[in-house]
């Protein structure tokens, strides 16, 4: 006997219409305005590592005003945030990891950078790794993008870029410190 198992992938509004985002749509609903992190998702070169520039200023900035354990909060309430805005956009877009969405890479890159080392050289290196690892999506990190859907899904594979990341800077550091290079 044989047991068949319901197919669970989710198409209920995935099949709406296909919607090119540009100004007027990022401007009418807040999620839209989030998952575009402010329009910076509408650039037409590489909107993924715009998204993730763009996380080095805002970063500065919370840095400078916030206690660590407030930053760390934020950045949670940014991920949670960031799960609902992607779920409505992707709906809104009738596709639920589009390109323009870029507040995954803003909200993970900012977690990078509140672990990374304190100056240019590691934030540097921390940018090539993390977008390294966004790009190429090593395992585990493609089978989330292709097994998650919705904003939990968007959201969900840039924080296993951002794990990659440390890890990378966390053996840096101590191979740097062990052998006393810097």
């Amino acid at each position: 006997m044989t047991t068949s198992v319901p197919d669970t992938q989710d198409t209920s509004d995935t099949k709406s219409i296909k919607r090119q985002p540009d100004k007027a749509f990022v401007y009418s609903h807040p999620a839209h305005f989030i998952a575009f992190s402010g329009g910076t998702g509408l650039s037409p070169f590489a909107p993924g590592t715009v998204g993730t520039l763009i996380a080095f200023p805002l970063y500065w900035v919370l840095d400078y005003y916030l206690e660590p354990i407030h930053l760390l909060l934020l950045i949670d309430i940014m991920f949670i945030v960031g799960i609902w805005a992607c779920s409505v956009t992707g709906k809104a877009l009738g596709v639920p990891d589009h390109g323009g969405m870029v507040w995954d890479e803003t909200v993970a890159f900012l977690l990078v950078l509140f672990f990374t080392p304190a100056g240019w050289m590691w934030q540097v290196a921390a940018f090539a790794l993390f977008r390294f690892f966004d790009i190429l999506k090593p395992q585990p990190i493609r089978y989330y993008d292709k097994n998650l859907h919705g904003g939990f899904g968007v959201m969900f594979d840039d924080m296993l870029a951002a794990f990659y990341t440390l890890l990378c800077l966390a053996g840096w550091k101590a191979l740097v410190l062990f052998e006393g290079y810097f």
